[in-house]
């Protein structure tokens, strides 16, 4: 008989590994608590508004194509990606602002002008960067089994050379001088969770990742990949059960042998877990032995900062925000202080906003415009009632808008309004301490030193996600799917 596997979540990682693991011949069912697919990735919509709740950002798309080939499928047939250049705009306290572009000569243009030297400097940090990019994405680091140190050796001298373990901010500030480019290459690392002024330099490949491969969007926003994923999964066989919450991993004499859902066992030869790796440990494995991972070492691990999302339905549009824009406090090592180290919710803020019917008119009714709003906040290791602080924070975010930023009557046109807090991402995304993208990308917490694709103490369990290796990011999410299954393989060779 062929082998069965049980995904628990059917987030990018949870759809990845289950359409690996079909395509290998395995009996694949995926379990979703909630009740559509998607996890962080859902969708939301109301009165001819839809927002992409969590993911808004496609790079490196043969990721998603690789998925599609291994039914010998077209993407094209399913998605229509659709390039964007400038990727960003980013708006900086004293009103200017740097299109952040692919093309080169924009950036030296642009970054001239607040620094000679920084506009010649791009020249040679992109060369940086795309050795990280060649190192990690080019030479498999991004999908290879980290499970022990000894994986790790091979990569460390290379690691050395490039300075990949160094702070990534410092590496930055190296090349450049002004802040606003200062700020424009280092800031990436939030998109993982991360604190740019800890998570290592070899992230720094991410502006170069974003040059070669672009920065794409897709009609329908990122949903639409998630429903083209699940098509392509059922079409193929595959098992989606929405509404059905896993509450426990089953083991026995040291091996998963299935899911329960209630009173009710699935039994599997495999489950692969795509909620937060502290989540399963403390949740779901019902105080098994956890060999190293104690709940003392979990709860002492470094975790993401948490963010408040604003979905903002909009009678008017506002041509000064592209599709994605970005707007700096002045305080930018600070703020990230306070957020990571103090944990305090800051009386200022920067923001990301996500204006998707810039491109794609069937995200607003005509003439409207759905703005996805994420600003960063600690998590829940913080003192902060979200149950008190959600309403006068999300008012606090519009009246800057309105008031400081130039979205004249924004709160006068505002027809649909919903708030996701840190609360909500603990609730209903089972993040732990609401961390949005689970671990920080630290030097301590990278490679083989981050929690592993495969359970060290319990066998036919395995994990993917921004949990484990190589990290956040739908890029990174993805990249874990194909580590496990490497993993899967190496274990199990022949699926049959």
């Amino acid at each position: 008989m062929n082998k069965t596997a049980a995904v628990i979540g059917s987030g990018f990682g949870g759809l990845s590994i289950a359409l690996r693991l079909l395509s290998e011949g395995y009996k694949v069912t995926i379990f979703e608590k909630n009740s559509s697919v998607g996890g962080h990735a859902s969708q939301y919509k109301e009165k001819g508004y839809t927002f992409d709740m969590g993911p808004s950002i496609i790079t490196l798309p043969f990721l998603i194509d690789e998925l599609f080939q291994l039914f010998g499928e077209d993407r094209k047939s399913y998605l229509d990606l659709q390039a964007l250049d400038p990727y960003y705009r980013i708006y900086f306290h004293d009103k200017t602002y740097i299109d952040y572009s692919g093309d080169e000569n924009q950036m030296v243009e642009q970054l001239t002008r607040f620094n000679t030297k920084d506009g010649k400097a791009y020249y040679s940090f992109m060369r940086y960067s795309k050795n990280l990019y060649k190192s990690v994405i080019l030479d498999g680091l991004g999908s290879k089994p980290f499970l022990s140190m000894f994986d790790f050796i091979g990569y460390f001298p290379k690691a050395l050379i490039t300075g990949a373990i160094l702070p990534s901010y410092w590496v930055v500030a190296r090349f450049f001088k002004d802040f606003r480019a200062r700020f424009l290459f280092s800031f990436h690392a939030l998109f993982i969770g991360g604190n740019p002024f800890i998570t290592p330099s070899v992230f720094l490949m991410l502006p170069y990742l974003e040059k070669d491969g672009g920065v794409w969007f897709t009609k329908g926003g990122m949903y639409s990949v998630v429903e083209a994923l699940s098509e392509l999964f059922k079409k193929n066989g595959g098992v989606i059960k929405t509404n059905t919450e896993v509450t426990e991993i089953v083991v026995e004499d040291d091996a998963a042998k299935g899911v329960r859902v209630g009173p009710e066992f699935y039994s599997f030869d495999i489950v692969v877990s795509n909620s937060h790796f502290a989540n399963t440990y403390l949740d779901l494995l019902k105080g098994r032995s956890r060999g190293k991972w104690k709940s003392s070492k979990i709860k002492k691990m470094h975790y993401s900062m948490s963010c408040v999302v604003l979905y903002l339905g909009i009678k008017k549009q506002y041509p000064q925000l592209l599709h994605h824009t970005l707007i700096i406090s002045k305080r930018y090592k600070g703020l990230i202080q306070d957020i990571f180290k103090s944990k305090v919710l800051p009386d200022d803020f920067s923001m990301y906003l996500h204006a998707p019917s810039r491109t794609d008119k069937s995200m607003a009714p005509e003439g409207c415009e759905s703005l996805y709003l994420l600003v960063p906040v600690p998590n829940l290791a913080a003192n902060i009632d979200w149950d008190v602080e959600a309403e006068p924070f999300s008012n606090k975010i519009i009246d800057f808008l309105e008031n400081s930023f130039g979205l004249e009557n924004l709160r006068n046109n505002i027809e649909v309004q919903k708030v996701f807090t840190p609360l909500n991402f603990r609730t209903e995304r089972n993040n732990y301490l609401g961390a949005c993208w689970s671990l920080q990308p630290r030097y301590d917490q990278i490679a083989s030193l981050r929690p592993h694709n495969k359970a060290e103490n319990i066998k036919n369990l395995y994990f993917v996600g921004a949990s484990v290796h190589p990290g956040g990011g739908v890029p990174g999410v993805i990249l874990s799917a194909k580590a496990t299954h490497k993993i899967i393989l190496n274990d199990y060779g022949d699926k049959k």
